[in-house]
């Protein structure tokens, strides 16, 4: 379906610091939403510029088989590291770990930028991390443009994190789960495709997001 986008629509995107618009073939720009586009020095981009974007970093659009997975933990979550990995290994996994290596006391920043290194530079299908809640980590991980890290919690917040938000890196917390629930979450991690569509549409708008910033800089 055709957008039409208004001189309003460009002021809400300013006002919610979006300085790149996304645009379909076909989409209408007005006279006034140019005019204003040019004002705020706001730029206009085809989704096929957007796709280019995304395949620069990481490809968001890719369904396939995971097999190929980067483990990093802090000291909180070693051992259960430790257990995914022999899970994993069972179930003839590549597994490149990162760290920590033991239960000495460390800071959690040091392994989930590793990880989510060896992610943006494709050298495995996603990144699993785990601290004691999963969420440090996560807010660590989405630093970085290209990275949809998610700390999933049950079933649902895996196949959701997967399926509506193709996100590429897992993120537990070894404190708060236990180890049966931490092995199921992985598992429907793993047998989820991205659902594309929709949701497609919405990465998109997060990577005009990220790309913004990166030239405000």
């Amino acid at each position: 379906m055709k957008k039409l986008i208004t001189e309003q629509e460009v002021i809400r995107l300013a006002k919610a610091n979006i300085r790149i618009i996304p645009i379909d073939k076909g989409d209408l720009v007005t006279a006034l939403a140019k005019d204003k586009i040019k004002e705020l020095g706001l730029k206009v981009v085809s989704t096929d510029e957007l796709k280019k974007i995304n395949d620069e970093h990481i490809d968001i659009n890719q369904s396939k088989k995971l097999n190929k997975v980067c483990l990093a933990s802090d000291h909180t979550g070693f051992k259960m590291k430790q257990i995914i990995a022999k899970y994993l290994s069972s179930i003839n996994y590549d597994i490149i770990d990162v760290g920590t290596y033991n239960e000495d006391s460390c800071d959690y920043p040091d392994y989930a930028a590793e990880c989510t290194q060896k992610v943006l530079k494709r050298e495995v299908d996603f990144g699993l991390i785990l601290d004691a809640t999963g969420i440090p980590s996560a807010i660590t991980a989405n630093k970085f443009n290209g990275i949809r890290a998610a700390t999933c919690y049950n079933e649902f917040s895996a196949k959701s994190a997967r399926e509506h938000n193709n996100a590429n890196v897992l993120v537990l917390g070894a404190k708060s789960l236990g180890e049966e629930t931490i092995l199921s979450i992985l598992k429907t991690w793993m047998n989820t495709d991205f659902a594309g569509g929709r949701h497609q549409r919405r990465l998109d708008k997060i990577t005009a997001i990220e790309k913004s910033e990166k030239l405000s800089k």
